[in-house]
């Protein structure tokens, strides 16, 4: 009967050392995985940064597009005769060659 209790100290100390490796193998590669997150954290990857600028770019063409319809009612109105109209269309002209240069030329496709 006594073999019963030591058979289960000598298991249960085999179990136990094998908790003990593995927290000491947690403390050992911790500052190496909180390292790496932090550097993960503070990289953007190439294709989060493309993401990002083609966003962006159709925030530019989007804003363009309105410019252009703005434009394009308040020169015809300009040519109704309508001189505020006309004054708004060379503000927003201007506004349109700003954001020109930004705003990527799509090669043509033939």
């Amino acid at each position: 009967m006594r073999a019963l209790p030591a058979l289960s100290l000598i298991a249960m100390s085999a179990i136990l050392s094998g908790c003990l490796v593995k927290a000491a193998a947690d403390v050992a590669t911790a500052p190496i995985r909180v390292g790496s997150k932090a550097v993960d954290l503070a990289t953007t990857s190439q294709s989060e940064a493309d993401e990002k600028r083609g966003r962006e770019i159709r925030k530019r063409e989007e804003r363009l597009g309105k410019l252009d319809r703005r434009y394009e009612r308040q020169l015809e109105d300009c040519r109704d005769g309508d001189q505020e109209a006309c004054e708004d269309a060379r503000a927003t002209y201007a506004e349109i060659e700003q954001i020109m240069p930004t705003v990527p030329v799509e090669p043509d496709r033939d």
